[in-house]
């Protein structure tokens, strides 16, 4: 059996005249990675966690991975996950290495939402900033991944 554990970035700030890459977290951005890891604390056990390198996703990833006590786990910044559409992301997705049987990532949208609903069993019209969607796949192997369970979604909203 394969899990994925995937969490759209928390909010961004529009306030600085910066390139989209570069973009860092706003303060609700830091409230709501805070409030949604600590949520997860002793749930959840990646075996790899995976980043976009933007630096909004590399900040979210941070705060969970601190929050979580997974620093010795460390994070594997993937450019190809700065992705929008969700293709990068399948293919970054299939070619994982089937040792590893539970992945974290964190990523974008419309990637993420369009992963979720592509691949897991519940519709969700939009996987919100800070949002975590789990999906289960009855598989061996990552490039065989097809449809699988939605088994587990947390969004800010739910905790406030």
């Amino acid at each position: 059996m394969k899990q994925i554990i995937l969490i759209r970035h928390a909010k961004s700030s529009w306030e600085h005249d910066i390139s989209d890459h570069q973009r860092p977290l706003n303060k609700r951005g830091f409230n709501d990675a805070s409030l949604i890891s600590k949520e997860l604390n002793g749930k959840i056990n990646p075996a790899a966690i995976w980043s976009s390198d933007a630096m909004r996703a590399k900040t979210t990833a941070e705060i969970f991975i601190s929050n979580l006590n997974f620093q010795s786990k460390g994070v594997n910044l993937i450019h190809e996950l700065y992705d929008f559409t969700g293709n990068k992301l399948i293919n970054e997705i299939k070619g994982c290495s089937d040792n590893i049987s539970e992945l974290m990532i964190f990523g974008h949208n419309n990637a993420i939402t369009n992963f979720v609903n592509h691949f897991g069993n519940i519709y969700i019209e939009n996987v919100p900033t800070s949002g975590v969607v789990i999906i289960q796949f009855e598989t061996k192997k990552w490039l065989e991944i097809q449809k699988g369970k939605t088994i587990f979604t947390l969004f800010p909203r739910d905790l406030k």
